[in-house]
């Protein structure tokens, strides 16, 4: 390999100061242009970070990748900071606590661990909508979320006074993606590194896997499980194989009715199609400049949906408007100008990189989308969903005297995807003020919310008079959080649920959320469409999902006149003309402001000690058993019990459920046995700190088929030593008391959906020490490894012979010295007749720092090891 210059150093002067930057067209010369914008940054990163010669041999294996546009080489990431949830910063701040704790019984300074980042927090995934379409839902809701969570949210502001660089803001300011663009980013940077000044572009980490929304205003950003966030809090680069990138040529310009909730799920349906898992998306053509940067950003949001780690905008004029209409100060625009145009960081239109694999979608083809009923990446035109229902949906058995045989019940304009977008609550209002003047109104079945990314919402949209036009007809804002797209809608109206449970209606959702999977939305939901904030309010006013909406009439008046959809959809000059007249740039600042200033939040009573004081009655925090010094690998060659035998596309949801606890559960049975309310349990992701209702809520979903006991009642399997059937966890339990370790097969995509690492730490708390799936998502990979879970792929046609049954074991050879990268691991399935079948595999390992954790135990012990806590 040929030795590589490291004078790329510059000087920069800007506002009267100096500083340094990485001169990428010094590093990459000729070959600047030929590199997608994601890989420029990457490389800016990696040469800023290293030293000497691993400097040298990284910038020279990212060129070369220009040879193939492929690479097996690693590359580390280091981030400016990282992004939280509350659901998913309170596991993670609690395992932090217990590290301390960890630190404090060998007699070291627990005040050392702290993360050497900024770790933002926003309180956003709590809020559940109780209260809706009446006056004052916004606080009657808070005030309830902030009761059933006090314990937990005492917890997060002890956190932030106990850890430095640890910021929580409050429930109500806004969902974190939403923060994150209109308050947090800042694009391009200065920070200070061994007592110089450097301009830097903005570049971050979030445990939620739609970070990348960040990416459309052109911030390199990604969704990381929290147990990779963890490491990488305590100065632990990722690590990730130099990517394939997937270039996404856009042209054209959008059809006048399209939103860019349409372009969205085109864009998921394609790439899902093409298969881009764990690659990095970026978007490119003359298409992309006539997409304004919130536009872009729905777009990136849905990066998870179509399975990509990025779907990235690069900087260019838009970024500049956007950067401009939420606020921020003109230098700091100038600045981001500056920079991007110097260092070849500046979107041109014109330029064609070298990408892996390009395909191309005209934007002037995209028509008014839908995507059900029960994943994200199938996209229908929103005219079909009732052909979609009666072809492919078993009807109801009986008719219901009022109800249509698929009532839409919850409509819901919710998420960061779109609600981020005030174009797109623009045209939701407009097509409410339409609809208002023929006097539509949704039927009662329907349970309606509103509930925006931002505080600001409120302000624009009724400075442009439109949030009085959503309010008469159900759309008051319920608050400012993620709601019914992680899960939280609040209780099924109960015309619905007593007409479900005669099965005399299968219910429909309408959301403007991300993810349809069955019992996502609600847990006895299974049917349920993802579309753009304007049609969810269409489709409440139809309040039955069979009425062909781009067909038959929405509402007919009083002298018999038919009104259709296309009669009350706003123009898109009506759009732009009335998100002109909403917006002003001083709202984002001073409503986040006005949002942050939560008494109810600054009445929290906290103590203050750097050592969280547990307490053993409660049922929301408990000190978790997989933080310990002296826990070992989970490698090693053994003989292990199939836990679960699963099918494909078993998500996150399936495995780690964030939904309400059923109170005819037997995790109800056990949370009402330490004197909890089984009227009022609150959501899954509410006990992510207690680790024991975790391990007993593993794997219970009722859409979840159990191919070793498939007729077993919800969350049972088999125990085969003695042919029961049982709570998974207590048959896991047994397990691990006679020191029988346990996994689990599953088919494609295994662990698809959100980020939570709980789907990863329940497995390991149900003694699971490998799975072997056909592939993964990429964030559940991460957390299993992270877990010191050995994750195994197969083959299809393997997968297909393993076909354990009862009786059958499997025998893992998976030694720590030979778990490698892509390394082949041996399994033996034994027969209960005797025969065995050999089972090749390859370890589902992409670094050696993965393959370390794993050989370590785990995050944890890997964490405590670096302050000095040894295994006793």
């Amino acid at each position: 390999m040929s030795s590589v210059t490291t004078d790329f150093i510059k000087p920069f002067s800007w506002n009267n100061q100096e500083f340094h930057y990485i001169d990428l067209h010094h590093i990459c010369g000729d070959k600047l242009t030929q590199l997608p914008y994601v890989m420029r940054l990457l490389l800016e990163n990696a040469a800023r970070h290293l030293q000497g010669a691993e400097r040298d041999n990284t910038i020279a294996e990212v060129l070369s990748w220009l040879d193939h546009r492929t690479s097996d080489k690693e590359i580390p990431f280091q981030p400016g900071r990282v992004l939280m949830h509350d659901t998913t910063s309170t596991p993670a701040l609690v395992d932090m606590a217990a590290m301390r704790d960890s630190l404090a019984e060998q007699d070291i300074d627990p005040t050392t661990l702290n993360p050497l980042l900024q770790v933002d927090v926003s309180v956003d995934h709590s809020l559940a909508v109780e209260y809706f379409a009446e006056e004052n839902a916004i606080s009657k809701n808070l005030a309830l979320e902030m009761k059933r969570n006090r314990e937990r949210y005492q917890f997060l502001r002890w956190a932030s006074q106990a850890f430095e660089n640890v910021h929580i803001n409050p429930p109500g300011t806004g969902i974190m993606h939403t923060i994150n663009l209109e308050q947090l980013a800042t694009v391009v940077t200065t920070e200070e590194k061994e007592g110089q000044q450097w301009i830097v572009p903005d570049m971050m980490l979030g445990t939620d896997s739609h970070t990348p929304m960040i990416n459309g205003i052109g911030v390199l950003g990604w969704g990381v499980g929290g147990l990779e966030a963890q490491s990488v809090m305590f100065g632990v680069p990722t690590m990730l194989r130099i990517p394939d990138i997937v270039g996404v040529k856009l042209v054209g310009e959008l059809a006048p009715m399209a939103q860019a909730t349409d372009l969205a799920l085109k864009v998921t349906h394609e790439l899902r199609k093409l298969g881009v898992t764990g690659e990095f998306v970026e978007f490119y053509g003359p298409g992309v400049s006539t997409l304004t940067a919130d536009d872009r950003s729905v777009v990136a949001n849905m990066a998870p949906e179509y399975g990509a780690t990025t779907g990235y905008f690069a900087i260019d004029d838009q970024t500049l408007a956007y950067l401009r209409r939420t606020g921020r100060q003109e230098t700091c625009v100038e600045l981001v100008q500056a920079y991007s145009q110097l260092n070849g960081l500046w979107f041109d239109a014109m330029q064609e990189p070298s990408y892996t694999r390009q395909i191309e979608i005209d934007l002037s083809s995209i028509q008014l989308q839908a995507a059900g009923p029960r994943r994200p990446q199938d996209l229908i035109h929103f005219g079909d969903i009732p052909s979609i229902l009666t072809d492919k949906e078993k009807a109801p058995e009986k008719q219901h005297d009022v109800l249509p045989s698929f009532p839409i019940t919850f409509a819901a304009i919710t998420s960061c995807t779109n609600t981020s977008s005030p174009q797109q609550l623009v045209a939701a209002g407009l097509l409410a003020r339409n609809a208002n003047k023929y006097g539509m109104e949704v039927p009662s079945w329907v349970k309606t919310s509103l509930a925006p990314g931002s505080p600001a919402a409120a302000t624009y949209l009724k400075r442009a008079g439109l949030l009085s036009e959503l309010e008469t007809l159900g759309f008051g804002i319920v608050g400012f959080g993620c709601t019914t797209c992680i899960g939280n809608p609040g209780p099924m109206p109960k015309i619905i649920a007593d007409a479900q449970k005669a099965q005399e209606c299968k219910p429909v959702a309408a959301v403007s959320g991300n993810r349809n999977f069955p019992g996502r939305i609600h847990p006895d939901l299974e049917l349920g469409f993802l579309m753009s904030p304007a049609l969810v309010v269409a489709f409440a006013i139809a309040g039955n999902a069979e009425i062909n909406l781009s067909e038959q009439a929405l509402f007919t008046d009083d002298q018999g006149h038919e009104v259709f959809l296309k009669d009350i959809w706003p123009t898109r000059e009506e759009i732009a003309e009335f998100t002109q007249k909403a917006l002003s740039a001083d709202d984002f600042a001073r409503d986040f402001a006005r949002a942050s200033d939560n008494l109810l939040w600054k009445g929290l009573e906290v103590e203050d000690s750097p050592l969280f004081p547990w307490d053993p009655a409660s049922n929301t925090l408990r000190r978790p058993l997989f933080v310990d010094s002296s826990a070992g690998s989970l490698l090693g060659h053994y003989t292990a019990f199939p836990l679960m035998s699963l099918g494909d596309d078993v998500t996150t949801d399936h495995i780690s459920p964030a939904s309400a606890i059923p109170p005819d559960s037997f995790i109800a049975d056990y949370l009402v046995s330490r004197g909890d309310n089984r009227n009022d349990l609150n959501v899954f992701a509410s006990r992510r700190g207690n680790w024991e209702v975790m391990m007993r809520g593993a794997f219970y979903n009722k859409s979840l088929k159990n191919k070793l006991c498939p007729e077993a009642p919800v969350g049972h399997t088999l125990h085969i030593p003695t042919n029961s059937i049982e709570p998974i966890w207590s048959v896991a339990q047994k397990y691990r008391d006679n020191h029988q370790p346990t996994v689990i097969v599953g088919g494609e995509r295994y662990g698809m959906g959100s980020s939570r690492d709980w789907a990863a730490k329940g497995q390991q708390l149900l003694n699971v020490h490998a799975v072997i799936a056909v592939s993964y998502e990429r964030i559940h990979r991460s957390n299993l490894i992270g877990m010191g879970i050995l994750p195994l792929v197969v083959t299809r046609d393997q997968w297909q012979e393993i076909d354990v049954q009862p009786g059958d074991t499997m025998e893992v050879q998976a030694l720590p010295e030979n778990v490698t990268p892509q390394a082949s691991i041996t399994a033996v399935i034994k027969r209960k007749d005797g025969a065995e079948d050999i089972v090749h595999t390859t370890a589902a390992i992409e670094t050696q720092l993965e393959a370390e954790l794993l050989r370590t135990g785990g995050v944890f012990q890997f964490i405590l090891q670096r302050f000095g806590c040894v295994k006793s």
